[in-house]
């Protein structure tokens, strides 16, 4: 078996994942009455999803899921984005949880599970 530094970080100990970022988005009071759910911010407020993740991170969680739980193609058409951007979108939430892994000070290893 080929060891990276993820398996080598499974196998030194337990990784904590977030809480659940759409938990997070509520309590800072973000409205996720949406088809698209958190996935909506993507396009209306990704600073806000940066800032999530960086409260989980600045809490302990090792490991962020990104906002792409409810991210479709359909589901962005139906809001008038095309595939393209819907690509994009997605692809940005990858983005947003790494850059805010990038962000949190201290010489510990965040990782991104998308």
């Amino acid at each position: 078996m080929i060891s990276t530094p993820f398996t080598e970080a499974l196998a030194a100990g337990p990784l904590v994942l977030d809480g659940g970022l759409s938990n997070q988005l509520e309590s800072a009071g973000h409205d996720l009455s949406d088809a698209l759910w958190s996935a909506r911010l993507l396009a209306e407020a990704p600073e806000a999803i940066v800032a999530a993740h960086r409260a989980y991170y600045a809490a302990g969680a090792d490991v962020a899921i990104t906002a792409s739980y409810q991210a479709t193609f359909e589901g962005f058409a139906r809001r008038g984005t095309g595939s393209a951007g819907a690509a994009a979108l997605i692809a940005s939430s990858v983005r947003l949880a790494r850059e805010a892994a990038a962000a949190e000070p201290g010489g510990r290893r965040r990782w991104v599970a998308a």
